[in-house]
């Protein structure tokens, strides 16, 4: 007895022309998100603090968004202070929280300098940003992971979340926090120019 070769139908061929062609545009909008997401970051930021000032700051909306920005900055610095980029799957400190705290305290960072401008209205375009530049790096990241680190990598991602902080669970390896890191990871950057944007917002309050 014969037996007919199957042959997909049309509609399987398409949902798979589709599966195929979307995995490959995620895969390249990945890529150009990591390149492109801090240039791409500073000129909104620009455009930001230009449209917060047709609103300008008030005393107290400075104080909310300072604090949340302050504890953006801190968080960020925590995990400078932890992580041995390309040496070490890093798990202790706030990675023991969430795989991504530096992205995290970044985006604390900027809601905070958002409420402090009362630019309320910019809350949306920022996180439709943050989610099409942010998300995309986020998971590009985690495939060189895993490269790197292959199960260990694995165990790690099942245990910790992803970007929303999570309870510790036990498990992983511990770090100390050291100033050394935070200065060769040029974490002090980053809060020099947090510091000279609250700054510009407190000097917008006095002279409106």
């Amino acid at each position: 007895m014969q037996i007919e070769a199957h042959t997909p139908g049309k509609h399987v061929i398409a949902i798979q022309f589709v599966i195929r062609h979307s995995s490959f545009s995620m895969t390249a909008w990945k890529k150009v998100a990591q390149k492109t997401r801090v240039p791409a970051g500073t000129v909104l930021g620009v455009v930001f603090l230009f449209l917060i000032y047709i609103k300008g700051p008030s005393a107290r909306s400075l104080w909310i968004g300072g604090t949340i920005a302050l504890a953006g900055a801190l968080l960020r610095l925590w995990a400078a202070g932890h992580i041995e980029k390309g040496k070490v799957l890093t798990q202790g400190g706030p990675y023991a929280f969430t795989r991504n705290p530096l992205y995290l305290g970044s985006f604390f960072m900027a809601l905070g300098i958002i409420i402090a401008g009362q630019g309320y209205w910019l809350l949306i375009p920022f996180g439709v940003f943050f989610l099409l530049f942010y998300y995309p790096v986020m998971r590009a990241e985690e495939q060189e992971l895993f490269s790197g680190y292959g199960d260990k990598f694995l165990e790690y991602s099942e245990r910790v979340p992803l970007f929303v902080p999570g309870f510790p669970k036990a498990g992983g390896d511990s770090s100390t926090f050291m100033w050394s890191r935070v200065i060769r990871n040029r974490e002090h950057r980053t809060m020099t120019g947090l510091i000279l944007a609250v700054a510009l917002l407190f000097v917008l309050n006095l002279i409106r």
